[in-house]
């Protein structure tokens, strides 16, 4: 039964000061020296673009507790893939981007999702429930896919003769991207139609303590804001990337941080409805939410930036190194062991995160 859904103000607010900063950015004074205007100007920004994405992943969640799962949990994903591609997208066009970016921005999202969040849920779950339960299929589904499509698009370009080094040749990426989306569009009808009772909640009671279905107004209103949202984050995305890039140079930082820092800032609302389904005893959930970001990552925003760098006439560095092929061999292994059993436990969890910490102090002391 539909009932009355007020909405928080702020999830309205921000996706119309987005738009209102689109369009008066002509006329907005923005250089690129940090000085005092610039820094008020960008911090501004920032946060409008941040606002504007939590709204984003507000009104998706919303529409997805309409429609139930596991199709609701395809909104939410979609959404969030969408705020990705533009900011990826926004930074390779900048000038002198790294050509490595996008590679290392679908790593980062497989390493924070599969080991980060996954232990995070998991250590969460486990600590208030100590140990729960999930579906075995539904996971093998996510591991199988998530096992082809790393490999195929981050490690297969190491070893390919037709060009030198971590790429493909014009012909290679073009025929992994049609591939890849392939596999992601098979993956969604087998969760969304054939096969969708693999996605939803092993545990019955905890399906039915999730939210009540929002009435019609409040999904139009959704569906309204989370267009606007969406498009504001898409439009402010250029002016975020040439901040980021000008404030890692300023540091000194490695260029995977700027991977690290897009991939933390898009997963950030969805990791947070992760977690708290995780609290709420409902792990299938948050694999749902989890897993399904890192498959889009790769099933969306490869292509996406593949066509992009094939029609600007670009090479796309995809081979990871041998240090990072590593981790994400352990990650698969670790993955396929976590979630052969149907049930979790805080241990678990624990190894998830270590290696997650590891990730993040290599990208740092590499």
């Amino acid at each position: 039964m539909a009932t009355k859904t007020r909405l928080p103000l702020v999830t309205i607010a921000f996706p119309a000061l987005a738009v209102t900063f689109v369009l008066l950015t002509p006329i907005l004074p923005f250089g690129g020296a940090m000085s005092a205007s610039s820094l008020a100007f960008s911090g501004a920004m920032t946060v409008i673009m941040l606002g504007a994405i939590f709204s984003a992943v507000y009104h998706a969640d919303i529409i997805a507790h309409r429609v139930g799962e596991p199709a609701g949990t395809l909104v939410l994903t979609l959404a969030v893939t969408v705020i990705e591609v533009a900011l990826i997208e926004s930074v390779v066009l900048t000038p002198n981007a790294s050509p490595a970016l996008a590679r290392d921005t679908v790593f980062a999202v497989i390493m924070i999702v599969c080991n980060g969040l996954v232990g995070l849920c998991i250590m969460v779950g486990g600590l208030r429930h100590r140990e729960q339960e999930f579906r075995v299929s539904g996971a093998s589904v996510y591991l199988n896919l998530l096992g082809a499509l790393s490999v195929l698009t981050l490690v297969l370009p190491n070893y390919v003769i037709t060009v030198t080094g971590p790429y493909f040749s014009t012909e290679q990426l073009i025929f992994v991207s049609i591939v890849t989306v392939i596999l992601y569009t098979t993956f969604l009808f087998v969760q969304t139609s054939r096969h969708a009772e693999y996605f939803r909640a092993a545990d019955k009671r905890a399906a039915v303590r999730s939210l009540a279905h929002p009435s019609n107004k409040a999904v139009i209103i959704s569906a309204i804001m989370l267009l606007m949202a969406l498009g504001g984050v898409i439009l402010i995305a250029k002016k975020f990337a040439a901040i980021l890039e000008s404030g890692l140079v300023h540091v000194g930082a490695p260029p995977a941080v700027a991977a690290i820092i897009i991939a933390m800032v898009v997963l950030a609302p969805e990791s947070i409805a992760a977690v708290r389904a995780a609290w709420r005893d409902v792990l299938q959930k948050s694999l749902n939410v989890a897993l399904g970001s890192s498959l889009a990552t790769i099933g969306l925003t490869i292509p996406a930036v593949a066509i992009t760098n094939v029609i600007l006439g670009r090479q796309l560095e995809l081979g990871l190194s041998g240090r990072d092929s590593l981790l994400l061999a352990l990650t698969l292994f670790l993955s396929v062991l976590t979630f052969s059993s149907g049930r979790t436990n805080i241990l678990v969890g624990l190894v998830h995160l270590v290696v997650f910490a590891t990730y993040l102090f290599l990208s740092f002391v590499p």
